[in-house]
């Protein structure tokens, strides 16, 4: 590409407006503050439009060196090759002046990226790069840049990043009065309506969660992998989004797409979960080989997203709680599975090979059997793994209770989900 493109690409960039005026706070600001001094290239991972640009650019926003930015989802970027990055960085220099931080949005896009980065490194610079395909992480950085970066895996908005945009002075209350509780309920009742991904929350627009998801398909997945059989792809993410936070093996979405080969489904599953779209959870089991052979629990970014993408008979909170639950604990940087031997129960999260929390969510406790089959899963679990404290996680229910089973107390504790994400919450 010429200069001159390249140059026009860089000043019509930096007149965008990346930085709305009703920026939604993030918690990874306050890690990304900690980083800057690094020596290591800083990379944010995460599904597309949950704020990673944003947060690169308040990135800059900090930083004294700022200019060397560049976004390679630009449509005039078709034609830009490996060769082309030598030409942009004299472009830098001839526009800026010579400079030390680089700033690289949607990199991968871009086949051989890598090794332009690793000789910037090399040569002593600060570089922040953005991803939205896990490659990234693990086939170009796994293989060119091992120890070379920190890797930050950027989720879509959590309830109290949510609740500090719709309300500061509420979230920065340490204990609730009633009327303050409810005030907190109702809120989390909009996170519950509007989801998770920032633009959504601000405008509620239907069509630009269609456009998110047509941008995953096309430029994360088919694009990527040359994916001949679209129908198949749609097909099959359909059917997991209308059975999000449920069991599901790969021969029954074989079965269900009519497809000849499982291996197939199993790529594209991986795709899929590569592009963060989606989450894949093994049943718990001490043989590794049983985990992958047992059926797995499927989960989506954001569960406004999965059940726009999905079908619905009805509302299922339960499993919308469940969702939003799985993609809490993923923000803890934990292991995460589910356990299911005489009992269920929805996660067990562990940690250096310790197991840290056994945790069963329903929308209520209320009904026929419900409760003790909630915790008939729970207390199999704790024994399972040692553990004596247990959490259920409901819409409104509220109680703590020491069971004693086999020698064991186990203390048994049931909260409202909101106050379990307030509680406990990663920022």
């Amino acid at each position: 590409m010429t200069p001159e493109i390249l140059k026009q690409i860089i000043l019509d960039q930096m007149e965008e407006d990346v930085l709305p005026e009703d920026y939604i706070f993030r918690a990874y600001e306050q890690r990304l503050e900690t980083l800057t001094d690094n020596r290591e290239i800083i990379v944010l991972l995460g599904i597309r439009r949950c704020g990673k640009s944003v947060l690169l650019h308040r990135i800059r926003q900090h930083n004294k060196e700022s200019d060397y930015y560049f976004n390679f989802e630009d449509e005039r970027l078709a034609r830009f090759k490996a060769e082309d990055f030598q030409t942009l960085q004299k472009v830098f220099i001839e526009l800026f002046g010579q400079q030390k931080s680089y700033y690289f949005d949607e990199i991968q896009n871009i086949s051989g990226w890598e090794m332009f980065v690793r000789r910037l490194y090399n040569s002593g610079n600060k570089i922040y790069i953005t991803g939205s395909n896990a490659n990234l992480f693990s086939d170009e950085l796994g293989t060119r840049l091992t120890g070379r970066y920190i890797a930050l895996k950027v989720y879509p908005i959590s309830f109290i990043e949510f609740l500090k945009y719709k309300n500061p002075d509420l979230a920065s209350i340490p204990v609730f009065s009633t009327t303050q509780m409810g005030k907190v309920k109702q809120i989390f009742n909009q996170y519950c309506e509007q989801g998770s991904i920032p633009e959504y929350i601000k405008h509620s627009n239907m069509d630009y969660l269609h456009s998110l998801y047509d941008s995953i398909i096309y430029r994360d997945i088919i694009a990527r992998y040359k994916i001949t059989n679209e129908r198949a792809l749609r097909e099959l993410i359909y059917f997991l989004a209308s059975n999000c936070s449920k069991e599901i093996t790969y021969n029954s979405l074989r079965k269900f797409l009519g497809l000849g080969s499982t291996t197939t489904i199993i790529d594209y599953c991986n795709h899929l979960q590569k592009s963060f779209l989606c989450y894949f959870v093994n049943r718990y089991s001490d043989s590794l080989k049983t985990q992958q052979q047992s059926p797995k629990k499927i989960y989506f970014a954001d569960h406004v997203l999965a059940k726009t993408i999905g079908f619905r008979f009805s509302n299922d909170q339960g499993r919308m709680l469940e969702n939003i639950v799985f993609i809490e604990l993923a923000r803890r940087n934990v292991e995460i599975f589910y356990h299911n031997e005489k009992k269920e129960c929805d996660f067990i999260t562990r940690k250096s090979n310790q197991m840290l929390d056994v945790i069963q969510v329903c929308h209520s406790l209320e009904g026929l059997g419900t409760k003790q089959r909630e915790v008939d899963g729970l207390l199999e679990a704790c024994r399972r793994f040692s553990l004596k404290r247990g959490y259920i996680l409901t819409d409104n229910e509220e109680s703590n209770e020491i069971i004693e089973i086999d020698g064991l107390s186990i203390e048994v504790i049931i909260t409202p989900v909101w106050k379990w994400l307030l509680e406990n919450h990663s920022g």
